[in-house]
């Protein structure tokens, strides 16, 4: 994979039609890039190691590990795949050891109503199973593909409210999510935009991708939006702003409602996206 990247998608609430793998409310996508491996989030339970071994992808040869951010529905998978590694350890198979990469607050302990929905492993657990980096700043794996880490929120109509409580230096806040993050890929024809939930803001994503990369041309987005019953001003900014940047395609999925695809449908060229979905781009 030279100088091309391919994208799986090994999690997603969806599956590909006429393609038998697992889904849940959750992501996790397998990334090929520059002779290197790398998982994007890991979902919410193990389905994402049953799909990678049905598509025939050896996840212990994996050479890094990217959270978007640290909900449930995004890590829980980690403790499947500190598993995966400790019995081929135990075992004597040949393994990598990963880079785990994440931003600062991923690893932080959260809930909404005394409901934990954060990750279920600590940062000290996840240190013995992977090498960790915790960055706010990008963090760039190759000149072409990057870790934006801390995104700039600009965009009015992206303003959040907290989601549940987050405990820092023990004391409970509000939690707006600062760690949300992504992956871009820098393309022949533009940036290649790959989000988990994009808590930030997927328009403010898009303008600090911009930002990093120094680069203008939006070619195609994919991953989950949070347009979860978004507020009409929400939605129609969020179109208008996709109408305006003109990508090639966009793959809204995860937490992306029905109301809010069909509105961006009438901006973007909107594709279909489910557990199986490769996309590959030079």
């Amino acid at each position: 994979m030279d100088n091309m990247l391919k994208l799986t998608v090994l999690v997603d609430n969806n599956t590909i039609i006429d393609r038998y793998f697992y889904a849940e409310p959750g992501l996790s996508f397998f990334i090929e890039h520059d002779t290197k491996k790398y998982l994007f989030d890991i979902g919410y339970s193990g389905i994402f190691a049953r799909n990678a071994a049905k598509m025939g992808i050896n996840l212990l040869d994996v050479d890094g590990i990217v959270l978007s951010h640290g909900h449930s529905d995004h890590t829980w998978g980690l403790g499947e795949l500190v598993k995966l590694y400790s019995q081929a350890q135990a075992e004597g198979y040949r393994h990598k050891t990963p880079a785990l990469i994440a931003h600062p607050d991923a690893f932080l302990d959260r809930n909404i109503d005394g409901l934990a929905i954060g990750t279920m492993l600590s940062s000290d657990q996840v240190r013995k199973s992977f090498s960790l980096k915790l960055s706010k700043e990008p963090v760039w794996f190759t000149p072409r593909l990057v870790f934006l880490g801390e995104v700039e929120r600009k965009n009015s109509f992206e303003i959040e409210n907290a989601i549940g409580k987050m405990r820092r230096e023990d004391a409970w806040e509000d939690d707006f999510i600062l760690d949300d993050s992504a992956l871009v890929y820098m393309s022949d024809n533009g940036l290649v935009i790959i989000t988990g939930c994009s808590h930030a803001g997927i328009c403010n994503i898009i303008e600090y991708a911009k930002k990093v990369c120094n680069q203008e041309r939006v070619y195609d987005i994919i991953g989950g939006f949070h347009l979860l019953n978004p507020s009409q001003n929400k939605l129609s900014n969020t179109a208008s702003y996709f109408k305006s940047c003109r990508p090639n395609a966009v793959y809204a999925c995860h937490c992306t409602d029905l109301r809010s695809k069909i509105s961006l449908a009438q901006a973007a060229n909107l594709q279909e996206v489910g557990v199986g979905l490769v996309l590959e781009y030079k």
